[in-house]
């Protein structure tokens, strides 16, 4: 055990030492946390006596549970000991292994924030003798079913976490955090407009009480205030729960070492699942060379990590920001434009995910008509996936809103706006083309074209407000002179496909003629 402790301690000094860019990061956050941590036990503390103060430990236990049972998934590569698969060549049997790992695993940012936390959870809560008695056993128990939670759900999905999927997995933990923080905010405003204060919680409390590990924190509760066989018995459940999860924990150590992994199976022979899917895809595509760039752009949206996590975090703040202000009564339909122009902003560096593989593009590219060709195909790809997603976020909008006769007219805005913003990320690629490093996973912007990469952008944006400038005199004259909306809608649907074909029109004789420098501009990451 001890052991482990020191190799933990070794991977973290060692990788300091990898760049300086890695140690200020490293400094910085432990800053960050010591200080959010000393300022939230003194939080804590000075709730003691306050009458909602049991109510606010119990559930912050109950989100420090949930954070480190599904942080590991979203984040595996925050420690690098949560692959287990790292010593199955080892000689060491899994129920030492499982205690030595929950050793190691104390070490760190993450457990020296949850002892704070738990610290002053159960601070909060404990009175007299019997509580403070229980209090001392509550706290480390509460902090070893956390950790023990997060190692048995790694260990659990550690193939999954270490695989492609895997990565791809944690390009959701930007829509989880997206969506949590609107919930918690929705909840908070809520909250502030019932007048209740914090008491309207006591029922939630009253059952996260019983749920372990909180239920730790119910116990020096109840025990303060002398129910001894209420406490005893949550207490019993934390305790359950270790166990359980230390079982299940050395199970998996034991399936992870014994049992062959996919790269020692044997592939089967004759068309898997995925070739399955593919020749599907194939069929509903039209035949040709839009089929093949169609099929292609859609593989690269759904299977490249920084592009499916573009257009996962594109989704989501585009629903979630309409919606939930809709929900709180300050939104309106109009806001569902922001869901286009979300997606609309996606398309301004069409070649960036090629990188050098682009030249096998080029090499069909002779023509302007070729040209047109293949940026009509990529067009076709995104509209396929945008269109749907538009009609979506505008009926629930207008739904959630309650205003369906502003529909006709925000639903033909936000096709016009589709089409200007597709037609002028077409021109902006083929006019700023920049290349998407993949050594890195946070940087969108090959060194040194950082400046292309915001004249795309902002080229982009104003040529399609000034499209679209044509179509939101008409939207005001309608308003003003109380003529009919309804016929934005047609209007604004051949508006946005005129500008679609404009923008194809004018980027494929540059594309065409640019290929040599788009080559090259692509090809540095």
């Amino acid at each position: 055990m001890p052991l482990f402790v020191r190799l933990k301690l070794a991977l973290l000094k060692n990788g300091l030492r990898q760049s300086s860019g890695r140690k200020a990061a490293f400094i910085t956050t432990a800053v960050l946390v010591v200080f959010f941590s000393a300022l939230l036990l003194f939080g804590l503390i000075m709730l003691r006596g306050v009458t909602a103060a049991p109510t606010v430990a119990l559930l912050l236990t109950l989100i420090l549970a949930f954070g480190w049972t599904f942080m590991p998934l979203f984040f595996p590569s925050g420690d690098e000991t949560l692959d287990a698969s790292r010593l199955v060549m080892l000689p060491l049997r899994p129920r030492p292994l499982v205690w030595a790992l929950l050793a190691a695993s104390l070490v760190g940012i993450g457990p020296l924030f949850t002892v704070c936390l738990v610290v002053g959870c159960v601070i909060v809560v404990a009175y007299g003798a019997a509580g403070a008695a229980l209090a001392v056993l509550a706290a480390p128990l509460t902090v070893l079913t956390c950790v023990a939670l997060a190692r048995t759900v790694a260990t659990a999905n550690v193939r999954l976490l270490t695989s492609r999927r895997g990565r791809d997995l944690a390009v959701l933990s930007g829509l989880i955090i997206a969506v949590g923080i609107q919930v918690v905010n929705f909840g908070w405003q809520r909250l502030a407009q019932s007048g209740g204060g914090l008491e309207v919680l006591d029922p939630v409390a009253n059952v996260v009480q019983w749920v372990p590990p909180a239920s730790a924190i119910g116990a020096v509760h109840a025990v303060s205030e002398g129910a001894y066989g209420r406490g005893a018995l949550q207490l019993l459940l934390t305790v359950v729960l270790l166990a359980a999860l230390l079982w299940s924990w050395e199970r998996g150590l034991v399936k992870l070492m014994t049992a062959p992994d996919g790269s020692t199976i044997q592939a089967a022979s004759g068309p898997t699942r995925k070739e399955s899917r593919t020749g599907l895809l194939s069929r509903l595509l039209p035949d040709g060379r839009t089929a093949a760039t169609a099929q292609r752009v859609l593989r690269y949206i759904w299977r490249d990590p920084k592009t499916k996590g573009a257009w996962v975090t594109s989704l989501a703040i585009g629903l979630i920001v309409p919606v939930f202000n809709a929900l709180q009564g300050t939104g309106s339909v109009y806001l569902a434009c922001m869901a286009t122009g979300m997606l609309g902003m996606l398309t301004f560096n069409q070649f960036g995910s090629d990188t050098s593989a682009f030249w096998m593009v080029a090499t069909t590219i002779s023509t302007p008509r070729d040209a047109f060709e293949e940026l009509r195909a990529r067009m076709l790809a995104l509209l396929a996936l945008t269109i749907p997603y538009t009609l979506l976020v505008t009926v629930v909008t207008a739904a959630v809103v309650g205003d369906w006769t502003s529909l006709p007219e925000v639903l033909g805005i936000a096709m016009a706006l589709l089409g200007a913003l597709l037609g002028a990320g077409m021109v902006a690629s083929a006019k700023f083309p920049y290349s998407v490093p993949q050594d890195s996973a946070h940087k969108n912007v090959a060194p040194g074209q950082g400046s292309l990469a915001w004249m795309s952008l902002l080229a982009g944006l104003a040529v399609s407000v000034v499209s679209c400038a044509p179509l939101v005199v008409l939207t005001v004259w309608l308003h003003v002179s109380d003529g009919p909306l309804w016929i934005l809608l047609p209007v604004g649907v051949a508006y946005g496909a005129l500008a679609g074909w404009a923008g194809l029109k004018v980027a494929a004789p540059r594309v065409a003629r640019r290929l040599p420098e788009i080559l090259e501009a692509v090809s540095k990451g």
